[in-house]
């Protein structure tokens, strides 16, 4: 079992009279920076010069510098750029810049268990990775709360990365809903598969297939819309509270019985071998190869499945459907 630390078992100790470098203002890098710098830490924003960004940190009362400054003016450097523009920014404005007994930070281990970065051997390297969006992880800080989060050591060089990394986390608010320890390793092939999988790929296409079926069935998009896609808000909440027994028990028998005799049937032994080729390709870092490469052309394969699946019935149909319902509207931002 992992171990779990909390927010009483930790301190600030090891982040005092340091100075956290945040690099990236996105969803991740406002929330870390804003938690950090209200936690009562000294933090510095790390942006390009022609970034949208660096009116809005200023604004939200934060020192803001160029990578190259900030890197050159921390002792924490905290990576939260997108991971396939990481190494270039690393090599060319932050590696140039370290010193010896520095800490540098990912909250995600793709770049370091991929060797995309390959830190000198005299910096700490650890990792923070909440397990929410950052607009989440910003606000349950604000509201006394928190989102749990991991923590792993890939290089301790001064003894004290460890203690850093829980510093560090205590400031965004993770320590209040229970921080866990792994590796870089075991948090980057778990963090993929998932989002492949199930999270985000697997979800997705099963949402769409199973709208396909009922609308070459003859069935109206909205009714397709409404039982395929819009309800699985409903379920996941209820599993998100109380795990697949909480969701069980809350939906009629018919649900009950229909889901568990049909479900299998669906994601069946053909679907697990699918699942254990995913992981091999992480595992052995095929994905990566082919992930850092499209990056390097600039995303045109992204960019084609993107138009493809706007221009897909579902979200044509699901976005005339939201537009209908007020509270739907809300555009979600970073805070």
């Amino acid at each position: 079992m992992a171990n779990i630390i909390y927010d009483n078992e930790t301190t600030f100790d090891a982040l005092k009279d340091k100075t956290i470098a945040i690099m990236g203002y996105g969803s991740q890098g406002h929330a870390h920076a804003r938690n950090l710098h209200e936690s009562g830490l000294n933090v510095v924003v790390g942006l390009r010069k022609s970034s949208s960004s660096w009116a809005k940190a200023e604004n939200d009362g934060l020192k803001v510098m160029t990578v190259a400054e900030a890197a050159k003016a921390a002792d924490v450097i905290m990576v939260l750029l997108p991971d396939e523009n990481q190494a270039s920014v690393y090599y060319s404005e932050i590696a140039p810049n370290l010193e010896a007994g520095n800490a540098l930070a990912f909250a995600h281990g793709f770049n370091i268990h991929y060797s995309q970065i390959v830190p000198p051997k005299d910096v700490d390297v650890f990792m923070a990775a909440p397990k929410g969006p950052g607009h989440i992880v910003r606000r349950t800080y604000t509201e006394g709360i928190g989102v749990p989060a991991l923590i792993a050591v890939y290089q301790d060089a001064t003894g004290n990365a460890r203690d850093i990394a829980l510093s560090y986390v205590k400031g965004i608010g993770a320590t209040r809903a229970g921080v866990y320890e792994t590796t870089f390793r075991e948090e980057t092939e778990t963090d993929l598969f998932g989002e492949q999988v199930d999270l985000c790929g697997g979800i997705s296409s099963l949402i769409k297939t199973a709208f396909e079926v009922l609308v070459e069935a003859g069935y109206q998009p909205e009714m397709a819309y409404f039982e395929t896609c819009h309800e699985v808000k409903l379920i996941v909440d209820l599993i998100y509270e109380g795990g697949l027994e909480r969701m069980w028990h809350s939906v009629s028998n018919t649900a009950e019985y229909g889901g568990m005799t049909v479900g299998p049937r669906v994601i069946n032994e053909e679907s697990r071998e699918a699942m254990y080729e995913a992981l091999e390709r992480i595992q052995n870092g095929e994905f990566a190869k082919e992930f850092v490469l499209e990056g390097m052309v600039n995303h045109p394969v992204l960019k084609a499945m993107e138009r493809q699946e706007k221009e897909h019935q579902l979200e044509v149909v699901g976005k005339q459907i939201r537009a209908n319902i007020p509270w739907l509207n809300k555009k979600i931002d970073d805070d």
